[in-house]
């Protein structure tokens, strides 16, 4: 029986067989990370050497020709092998080639658990920080929409019913506050991610002299993992990505579902461009808000891969498990996924068409007035409670008439109550009605704009 020639083969007598050595690699998808493998592996070997755990002629070709496997990765050079199951020893097969037996000093006082730590760290902090900047674009394009439509009336919906009339702007602000707190949860997601498990080793750190802090900091990271048990299993931080990725495609899916309805027939609310919108194969008038509607249906997705990992890290003991191969794909998934969205989201509402008239008239021929004037008679001195049986009665005797509030004359009014004067007319515009509304936060035309502003402060410093 022939040994084993795989790198970590001394152990083996026998090959394993190619069906089962394809189901055990991670190449297929582990090679997104080969800049960061290449960066840890540089980032070791120059404290190798300057702790002289080798020498430093030694550390220097090594460091050498992974820079140039880096420069060959960048140009689309490199190609790997199914063979050498995954990144990591792909990157070192390639290097032995390159430089000779002397690759094989650089594994020492490493092992691939901490090593792919580290590729995964050092990755999803550099998409934590894309991800971040996306963000921030598109809570820009919020705020200027919503700074052209303070005053733009739309109905306000509870139950998908017409509740109350409100400004546009101040809608568009209130996703404005669910995105600034998806900025917030990736920045202290940033906060797990921006530690190095490099040097930890297999699970109980070396017996060489390292130094840990010096690779933590050519790595540019906050500070080294304190426990080298945490640092080989600790997934926490892909978790909270894929968590806050979670809640972040939700409010986009909120989002889409409130333009795709505002697209309808029904609605006219606004027209999306071109751009972001496809035609059918059979009905020629046909616009459809596929981009959005590709949001929605992708939110389910990345909620998958919250689950899979979760369900993959439930029962694991410490310290590495090859289960732990399960933590990429979902976490490159929702990179993928997260991004795009955030992208198509930004270019659909920067190049979107709001309907003004529409939306302002759909509150003329409604009650989301109705409260209005509940709260006209409330501040007359009348019980609300009474106030609003008398509105509701009101509002049952138009809707048989076929009338609408505003439409009722001065006298039929004063015959529910004397408090009723011609001012209610003017309390039962819309607008007036949305104008009036100034308690903190409110929608109000100036709690809007005070809104804007303290959000400028925020995007725009």
């Amino acid at each position: 029986m022939s040994g084993n020639q795989k790198l970590w083969g001394g152990r083996f007598e026998a090959e394993v067989a190619e069906w089962v050595e394809a189901f055990g690699a991670s190449i297929g998808f582990d090679q997104k990370m080969a800049k960061q493998d290449l960066q840890g592996s540089i980032a070791h070997v120059i404290m190798l050497g300057e702790t002289g755990i080798i020498t430093q002629s030694e550390a220097l070709t090594i460091k050498n020709g992974l820079m140039d496997l880096l420069a060959e990765l960048e140009e689309g050079q490199l190609q790997f092998d199914i063979a050498n199951e995954d990144i990591h020893m792909n990157m070192e097969s390639l290097l032995t080639a390159k430089i000779g037996p002397v690759a094989g000093k650089l594994h020492t006082a490493r092992s691939r658990n901490d090593q792919v730590a580290t590729d995964m760290h050092l990755y999803l902090k550099e998409q934590l920080q894309y991800i971040d900047k996306l963000l921030l674009g598109l809570r820009q394009v919020l705020v200027n929409l919503a700074e052209a439509h303070v005053e733009t009336i739309m109905p306000g919906y509870t139950h998908l019913q017409h509740a109350q009339p409100i400004s546009f702007g101040h809608h568009l602000m209130a996703y404005y506050q669910m995105f600034t707190r998806d900025s917030e949860r990736f920045a202290f997601n940033l906060y797990h991610t921006d530690m190095s498990p490099l040097g930890a080793a297999a699970l109980a750190g070396t017996t060489f002299p390292i130094d840990r802090q010096m690779t933590s900091d050519l790595l540019d990271f906050e500070k080294p993992y304190a426990n080298s048990l945490d640092a080989v299993s600790d997934r926490d931080f892909i978790l909270e990505f894929l968590s806050n990725s979670s809640i972040l495609m939700m409010h986009l899916s909120r989002f889409c579902e409130e333009i795709i309805n505002w697209c309808s027939h029904e609605y006219q609310f606004v027209t999306l461009s071109d751009t972001f919108s496809t035609g059918s194969s059979i009905m020629p008038q046909k616009k459809n808000p596929d981009m959005a509607e590709l949001i929605r249906g992708k939110t389910g997705r990345v909620y998958g891969d919250l689950m899979a990992l979760l369900t993959v890290m439930k029962s694991l003991p410490l310290a590495y498990n090859k289960d732990l191969q399960e933590d990429k794909e979902g976490m490159f998934d929702t990179v993928d996924t997260v991004t795009v969205s955030l992208k198509i989201m930004t270019g659909m509402l920067e190049t979107m068409t709001v309907n003004k008239d529409v939306m302002s008239k759909s509150t003329t021929r409604d009650f989301s007035n109705a409260t209005e004037l509940a709260d006209y008679l409330a501040a007359k001195g009348l019980p609300f409670r009474e106030a609003h049986a008398i509105v509701g009665h009101l509002v049952l005797e138009c809707s048989k008439k076929g009338i609408f509030l505003q439409d009722i004359p001065l006298e039929d009014y004063q015959a529910q109550s004397d408090l009723i004067t011609d001012d209610v007319y003017q309390v039962l515009d819309s607008r007036n009605a949305v104008a009036r509304r100034q308690s903190l936060g409110g929608t109000g035309f100036d709690q809007v704009l005070w809104q804007i502003q303290k959000a400028k402060e925020n995007v725009f410093h």
